[in-house]
Order: C-alpha cells, then sequence, then structure tokens
C-alpha cells in the first residue's frame, strides 16, 4: 500500500523546484538555540571600587555608564595551561600543572568629551606619584591651565639635582602607602583595587552571556597616532589587562530601561526606547496606538472591504500572538492616563507661549 501511494503521488505529482530546511532546522530550532552570536551584539561596563572614598565625586555616576558607549573592541579572556609531559615506560603521559589567564584589549574611541583620558588620568594618578608633580603653570590635579603660584612648587624638571638635597619633588613612581597618600583611604590593609571587576557582556535572542573580570589591573595603555594620511581615522586608546579569574553567568535582558541584568544597557539618556511607527498591526502590544488593537481592527476590515482575505488573517494572526499573554485592561488604563498627561502638558505649553511676553502669535502688549 505505501508503494502504491508514494508512486502515486509522485506520478500525479506537479513538477517544480525546493530548497532544503537544513539551515533553518539547525539554527532556528529551539529558540535559535544552534545559531553563531554576533560579534557586534555586546556591552562593556567597568565596576569602579566603591570603597575608594569620594570616588563618585571624583568619577560620577553617569561617566562610569558612558565609558561602555566608547569601546570600540573588547577582546574576550582566554587561556593558557601549562602540562608537563611525563615518561611512563616510554609512554607519553600529560599532568596539567598550572592555568594561565591571558591578558586582555580593550579598544576605545578618544572621544571629545574627555570620558576616556579622565578614566586613564585618574587610574594613572591614584597609583602613580609622577602626575602629582606641578610642571610650570599647570594643575598638578586635571592636567588643566592652574595659577602661576603653582610654578614655584614641587618639581624642577630643568635643573640637575643629582647631588642636591634640598631638592624639590622626591615623591615619583608607584603608590604603594594603604592611606594619606592618592585617595585618602579609610583603611591600612592595602591600596583598594581601582576597577573592581569589568564585564563583557553578549546579546542573542534576548539572552545574554557574561564575562566578569575579576580585580582588573591595567598593565599597558597605548596612545594613537595622529597621521595626515589618515583622512577618515579616529584616534583610539588601546587598554590591556590582566585579572584574577573570570565568572561565567547567562541570563536575559531584563524588561526595564536602564537594564538592570545589564548595568548601563539601554539608559534612556543614550538608547532610543521609543517603538518604531513602522511596526506592522498587530505587532505592538497597545490599544489606542500606532501598530496596536484599534489600528489593527480597522486594517482587518478594510483587508476585508477589498477582499485581501489573507492580509486579514495576517493581521489577526499577529494580533492575536501579541496580545495572548497582555492584561488589555491594565495597558488601556495607562494610556488613558498618559494621554490624559500629554493633553494637560500641550494646553500648559500653548498657554505659555501664547502668553508669554515675546510670544510668536500673540505677544502680550507692554503697559
Amino acid at each position: 500500500m505505501a508503494f502504491g501511494q508514494d508512486f502515486l503521488r509522485g506520478f500525479f505529482s506537479v513538477d517544480g523546484l525546493r530548497d532544503y530546511k537544513h539551515a533553518a532546522k539547525t539554527f532556528r530550532t529551539n529558540g535559535y538555540e544552534l545559531a553563531p552570536r554576533l560579534k557586534f551584539l555586546y556591552h562593556v561596563s567597568f565596576t569602579l571600587n566603591q570603597a575608594i572614598p569620594k570616588l563618585n565625586q571624583i568619577i560620577p555616576l553617569d561617566d562610569q555608564k558612558s565609558y561602555s558607549l566608547l569601546v570600540k573592541t573588547a577582546t574576550l579572556p582566554s587561556y593558557e595551561m601549562e602540562v608537563s609531559e611525563l615518561n611512563q615506560y616510554n609512554r607519553r603521559r600529560y599532568a596539567q600543572t598550572k592555568i594561565k589567564y591571558s591578558p586582555i584589549d580593550i579598544v576605545f574611541h578618544d572621544d571629545g568629551g574627555d570620558l576616556i583620558r579622565n578614566l586613564w588620568y585618574n587610574y594613572y594618578s591614584y597609583y602613580y606619584k609622577d602626575p602629582s608633580q606641578p610642571y610650570g603653570n599647570l594643575s598638578n590635579t586635571n592636567g588643566t591651565v592652574g595659577l602661576s603660584s603653582t610654578a614655584t612648587s614641587g618639581a624642577v624638571y630643568t635643573h640637575r639635582d643629582i647631588y642636591n638635597k634640598a631638592r624639590n619633588g622626591n615623591d615619583w613612581g608607584y603608590i604603594g602607602e594603604a592611606y594619606t597618600d592618592g585617595f585618602s583611604q579609610i583603611n591600612t590593609t592595602g591600596k583598594p583595587q581601582f576597577f573592581r571587576d569589568i564585564t563583557i557582556t553578549t546579546f542573542n535572542q534576548h539572552k545574554t552571556a557574561q564575562y566578569i573580570l575579576i580585580n582588573p589591573i591595567i598593565t599597558s595603555w597605548k596612545g594613537d597616532t595622529a597621521d595626515y594620511n589618515q583622512a577618515n581615522g579616529t584616534l583610539q586608546h588601546t587598554m590591556t589587562i590582566k585579572y584574577e579569574t573570570v565568572k561565567y553567568i547567562q541570563g536575559a535582558v531584563g524588561k526595564t530601561r536602564p537594564d538592570t541584568n545589564v548595568f548601563g544597557f539601554a539608559d534612556p539618556a543614550h538608547y532610543d526606547t521609543k517603538p518604531s511607527p513602522l511596526t506592522g498591526r498587530g505587532g505592538v502590544a497597545s490599544v489606542l496606538g500606532q501598530g496596536g488593537l484599534l489600528d489593527t481592527g480597522i486594517g482587518i476590515v478594510s483587508d476585508l472591504e477589498n477582499r485581501n482575505i489573507v492580509g486579514a488573517i495576517q493581521r489577526a494572526g499577529a494580533t492575536y500572538n501579541t496580545f495572548r499573554n497582555v492584561n488589555l485592561r491594565e495597558i488601556a488604563r495607562d494610556e488613558s492616563l498618559q494621554i490624559a498627561k500629554d493633553t494637560i502638558r500641550t494646553s500648559n505649553t500653548t498657554k505659555s507661549i501664547v502668553n508669554s511676553p515675546n510670544a510668536i502669535f500673540f505677544p502680550t502688549p507692554k503697559k
């Protein structure tokens, strides 16, 4: 019977072409679990050590969130294992002895607001005494032009004072003290790490894979090359860091903005969180808004009037999927309140513009 059915199916089938579905079955199955992650979907966040007093005053929290926006490239952590080769009666045997965490590079854009330069300067001045020595009339804190009265204090770089006991500026190099130097410390257990951790987050299908680098230390900071031949080139900074260990975390992208799971990600200060107006009808979880329930209902009626049955079915199906697990009453209430607020705000703004002394349309006459 099976042979007969297969024969008839092949005999009466319509000639045509059909592609295989290998890629679809491989990469779309189980929510794209086998699909490769894309390189450009990533986020890097920097956690500064809050045990350092007044650090948030020197580097505001908004600046700390903005560092991720200036990351150009970031290397994921890699490892090297030390393996000893042993001889067991002329048979090679291998024994692991140690793991090494390879340094990684993070490349920053050289921004016009000097956020990255200030990040490096604060790190530099926290660990080393060199930038605290004044030069000429320059301030010893941030490199900006200071008072001329500071010109005679600190180091005098032009003097040869090898054998001079009264030379100014004896403190150079690394600051190992636990307190009273650099930023004032509140403990005597040693200098706190400048970075507590650096987290590299990759995204895929609303899921995250995070690499948390614990206690990172900068081992190299490289500036770029100014070049007249690079007409379209941009300056950058390259930071090489070592770290003590790596923590692996996986999760999901949060629903709130800014994201509560990934520090600094999707902050409305820099990210546009407004849905695109090009979203098809039925694809927006809204009652009164564009692409929402009311808009979709009008579209379905219009499709039926134009005898576009397929289009009407598509819109209805999209609407069902969008509103399947949505609380319509809560959405309608929130949208009604927002419309009322917008109406009041618009009314007050218009009234203030119309009645202002410099109003464009109806200027108030001077008495």
